[in-house]
């Protein structure tokens, strides 16, 4: 493995900032031990800060707990109550970085997810999608990360009972994150 494997030609130090129009923020978890249900996050913002060294690179991105989408107005609300984000109180997610590490061919940002102002460590498993010039002459990359947390961990502990079944939501989470971020010397010419 070489890290010109996993860091996209064209990628140059400077910051990148996300573009929400682009991107998504989405979760998945096993409802009844049997099926997944998909829920995404519509409001959210961030930069990539690329490092001349690669490794020092940084993260930033806020989710706003409010706009949890799942397609059903009934369980977002539920989402959004004291039961799970309690969004009153927490209004946002936060994920900052701390750091980048290559492994068995691939790339893993390291960071730190606060959720209901509890913070926690999260490793995410990153693919570079590349970088272009679009025919707006803006520079563009792209990446999608991937990685699990225990909402228990973040004091998100609601659940029912399902009898000698288990319980009506898995305490996993999936996180999917696919990123489009446009280089911010670009932007401002």
């Amino acid at each position: 493995m070489t890290l010109a494997s996993v860091v996209p030609t064209g990628l140059v130090a400077g910051t990148w900032s996300i573009e929400t129009s682009h991107s998504e923020v989405s979760f998945t978890v096993k409802h009844l031990g049997l099926f997944k249900v998909r829920g995404s996050f519509t409001a959210f913002q961030g930069e990539i800060t690329v490092a001349d060294g690669i490794e020092a690179s940084t993260v930033e991105v806020e989710v706003d707990m409010t706009s949890v989408d799942t397609r059903d107005a009934n369980r977002d609300t539920h989402l959004k109550s004291a039961d799970f984000f309690d969004t009153d109180k927490y209004p946002a997610m936060n994920f900052r970085s701390t750091g980048l590490r290559f492994e068995n061919g691939g790339a893993v940002l390291v960071g730190e997810l606060t959720i209901r102002d509890t913070t926690r460590p999260l490793e995410l498993a990153v693919e570079a999608a590349g970088v272009l010039q679009d025919p707006m002459g803006m520079t563009r990359t792209g990446f999608s990360a991937r990685g699990e947390l225990t909402r228990s961990d973040y004091g998100i502990t609601f659940n029912m009972p399902l009898g000698d079944s288990g319980v009506m939501l898995s305490d996993k989470v999936q996180i999917q994150l696919d990123i489009q971020a446009v280089l911010k010397a670009d932007a401002a010419s």
